[in-house]
């Protein structure tokens, strides 16, 4: 008998969060919801830790690591339930957190991912990074959020506590319909990590459904707890991944302008990083470029056939540029931002 709703927590040496955080998720868990640990073969005991303590928590062990994107679709094709919500392990789950976004969602049929309001475990009157209260991108395909912008993160005052579409939910705590996951293809295994999320929102709306955030519900995020935002893996990911992002989901007529724009900025950023002696993060852009237009025919068939640009201009769009904003007009919350 398939569940309701299926807790799926993605583990790769994280016994400690699991420990700590694994308590909140089974505690609110209520009827109708399964807790499911994939694991992405740890090399730590993980494994035993939750069979020893939590026996009413399924594990799915997979043979090896497959990141985020690759160690979740074979995850999810095992789970039978109406609902998934991809959750980090280092998560902090509140009261009841699941019921108001099944609500938003059982409202509105076009709604196919959620995501709840992420507060900074170790500072939580303040927003977290992975996706504060929703997300959206710029024209350049910059990412940023209702609550933070690149490295700046807003005290939480309640200024963003309305229901409202976004143009990305956070992969930390994604609700999402397990059918609508499916027929898009599920995240893309060539990300590996980072801004997977975005893309697979970006298909979603070019499917003619809708991304909201939920911010009734509330859940509390330590953030890398795998890979460490100083790491220059990360930053590798992140530049690598953003240009696929752009060369997979824009409208066809856009692409040309954009990467080129984009890495225009990508170079400036590379510069930034080696005058401030961040010498690791400047070689990973580097890399990242290269890769990119190595496997540049790759990405290409992996285009998405467009029928319309409804993701492209749809109003959670910013049609400036974030950077500019941030940078040069010193923009640092979202509520300053010009909408265009």
């Amino acid at each position: 008998m398939s569940a309701r709703i299926a807790v799926v927590i993605l583990n790769y040496n994280t016994r400690q969060y699991l420990e700590k955080f694994l308590p909140s998720v089974c505690s609110n868990a209520g009827d109708g919801v399964e807790v499911v640990v994939a694991d992405n073969a740890s090399t730590d005991d993980s494994v035993g830790f939750m069979r020893q303590y939590y026996p009413q928590v399924r594990i799915i062990e997979l043979e090896k690591n497959y990141g985020f994107t690759g160690g979740y679709n074979r995850a999810l094709s095992q789970v039978d339930a109406e609902y998934y919500v991809l959750l980090n392990s280092d998560v902090e789950v509140g009261r009841n957190w699941l019921q108001p976004m099944l609500k938003l969602v059982n409202n509105n049929p076009l709604i196919a991912a959620v995501q709840p309001k992420l507060l900074a475990y170790h500072d939580r009157e303040s927003f977290e990074y992975a996706g504060a209260s929703g997300g959206f991108i710029d024209k350049y395909g910059f990412p940023f959020c209702r609550g933070r912008i690149f490295e700046s993160l807003e005290k939480d005052k309640g200024q963003y506590d309305d229901h409202c579409r976004v143009f990305w939910a956070s992969g930390a705590a994604l609700f999402i319909k397990a059918e609508v996951y499916h027929a898009v293809g599920g995240l893309d295994d060539d990300f590996f990590a980072h801004m997977e999320e975005i893309d697979l929102c970006w298909r979603i709306q070019n499917a003619g459904y809708e991304v909201w955030t939920c911010p009734e519900s509330v859940v509390y995020h330590v953030g890398g707890g795998t890979l460490q935002k100083s790491n220059p893996r990360k930053t590798y990911y992140n530049f690598r991944n953003g240009l696929i992002l752009l060369l997979k989901n824009l409208p066809s007529n856009k692409i040309a302008r954009v990467i080129l724009a984009r890495l225009l900025f990508d170079h400036i950023a590379a510069y930034r990083f080696l005058l401030q002696g961040k010498f690791g993060d400047f070689k990973a852009i580097a890399s990242a470029h290269k890769h990119f237009l190595l496997h540049y025919k790759h990405w290409r068939k992996k285009r998405q056939v467009l029928k319309n640009n409804i993701a492209y201009f749809n109003p959670e769009v910013f049609r400036g540029s974030i950077v500019w904003q941030h940078f040069i007009r010193k923009v640092r919350h979202y509520s300053q931002l010009k909408r265009k």
